[in-house]
């Protein structure tokens, strides 16, 4: 016999029984006759026997409870990851979600609220990324058993459906290093036409850079977390840890970056602000004008993170260059970390590199003035010979750029043609950005 029927007081009948799991399991309501009991036991059995049973207790969790301690225990994420997922849940879930039952989510209480996000004007980005954090933690409660079946059924509920993004000419590109300040002028271009995240520039050191050979090496990148801490940890994923040929003029103007503004030895961050210490995407766009120097261009609502986008494009552009070069170049979860690191003598990267170095040759020769003042920011009894630099400079040859064309989207065409590139930076000036000023950006 399976479970138990007693007769209540009121002349009703409760079912109980004990589940998988060895606990006393009750009906949620009561029942006319002992006969509808003993019917809705069998079903029960009938769930066991077939493995499809789910405890009705663990439907009771409140989401608010699930969701927490879905972010707290998901294996892999990043600390940025977290205080993402931290905030949505506090600012687009909470006040809707907290208190309902799990069991009681439905596919209308999300389309009632996904729509009330709209008509309070969150914008297409933020409720997509709301919807696929939602849509992530009741995937595991149907994982768990906990539900039966996601509510989340809005189709194309979780896209973004972002825009397309401004792609810089070179001459722009050239045109924003001018616009900043000289400190942070090889850092607009290493950002481009390297392909950077912003933690991973700004993590690079000293030696991580191959000025002989024009190779970066990306292994690590900073984190800013939500409460203003800053951590060091590998970058991305592991496609992100990859060696990276530099076009040759970028080559140069990061020589006479590093002699201008970086300390002797392998252990120095390459950007820092004016007080060396590592730099804040918090606070970046207030030290480097960013607002006046973009509009000065006639972008005036490009985002740090298209400079990455003008280089990827500017990369799938030349001619020769296979999807999975680009994606290695890239550092994208395509490639393992053994192919990435092999990358660095491979013919594919170093043709991107050189046909870029020739296309930003010819498009926009280097900003004029040469640094002549070193000493200003040396130290008393620090060497002025870095080991880890090198002297030569390269003669740049190469090819002719097509035109853009209103900052939109394009591959570039390429052609013949030979330049020398010239000294661009200047003296530093003084500005703000260290972790010593902070905005408390939210993700």
């Amino acid at each position: 016999m399976f479970g138990w029927v007693r007769a209540l007081p009121s002349g009703r009948f409760q079912a109980s029984y004990l589940g998988p799991n060895g606990a006393r399991r009750v009906a949620p309501s009561t029942f006319a006759t002992k006969g509808d009991a003993d019917i809705w036991l069998t079903v029960v059995r009938a769930s066991i026997i077939a493995g499809n049973w789910r405890d009705p207790e663990a439907g009771r969790q409140f989401f608010g409870q699930y969701a927490q301690t879905w972010i707290a225990q998901r294996p892999g994420l990043r600390p940025r990851t977290i205080d993402l997922y931290e905030w949505l849940y506090g600012r687009h879930l909470e006040t809707t979600f907290s208190r309902v039952a799990l069991e009681d989510m439905t596919p209308v209480l999300v389309r009632d609220w996904y729509h009330q996000l709209s008509v309070d004007g969150v914008s297409q980005s933020m409720r997509a990324k709301a919807y696929r954090l939602l849509r992530a933690v009741l995937n595991t409660a149907v994982d768990d058993g906990t539900i039966d079946r996601n509510p989340c059924r809005i189709r194309s509920g979780g896209k973004e459906g972002a825009g397309e993004r401004p792609t810089l000419s070179i001459e722009q590109v050239f045109a924003l290093c001018e616009a900043v300040p000289p400190r942070f002028a090889t850092f607009i271009a290493l950002k481009t036409f390297g392909s950077l995240r912003w933690g991973e520039i700004t993590a690079l050191r000293c030696s991580d850079v191959d000025l002989a050979t024009g190779v970066l090496f990306v292994h690590a990148a900073w984190v800013e977390r939500s409460t203003g801490a800053m951590e060091l940890g590998p970058p991305k994923s592991p496609a992100s840890i990859r060696a990276i040929a530099l076009p040759l003029p970028v080559v140069d103007m990061l020589r006479q970056h590093l002699a201008a503004f970086v300390e002797d030895g392998p252990d120095p961050l390459i950007f820092t602000g004016p007080s060396g210490r590592p730099l804040r995407r918090s606070n970046f766009n207030k030290a480097v004008n960013w607002a006046t120097a973009v509009a000065s261009i006639g972008v005036p609502h490009l985002h740090l993170h298209d400079l990455r986008h003008t280089g990827n494009t500017l990369a799938a552009g030349t001619p020769g260059t296979s999807t999975r070069d680009l994606m290695e170049r890239m550092g994208h979860e395509t490639m393992t970390a053994a192919l990435i690191y092999q990358h660095a003598t491979r013919k594919a990267d170093r043709r991107i590199a050189e046909a870029l170095g020739v296309v930003i040759a010819e498009s926009a020769p280097a900003p004029s003035g040469a640094v002549t003042a070193r000493e200003q920011h040396a130290t008393v009894g620090r060497s002025s010979v870095n080991p880890y630099r090198s002297a030569a400079r390269p003669v740049l040859r190469g090819l002719r750029p097509g035109a853009g064309d209103e900052n939109r989207t394009r591959t570039v065409s390429l052609g013949n043609l030979a330049f020398s590139a010239g000294n661009h930076l200047e003296v530093a000036k003084s500005g703000v950005l260290d972790d010593e000023n902070t905005s408390g950006e939210s993700p």
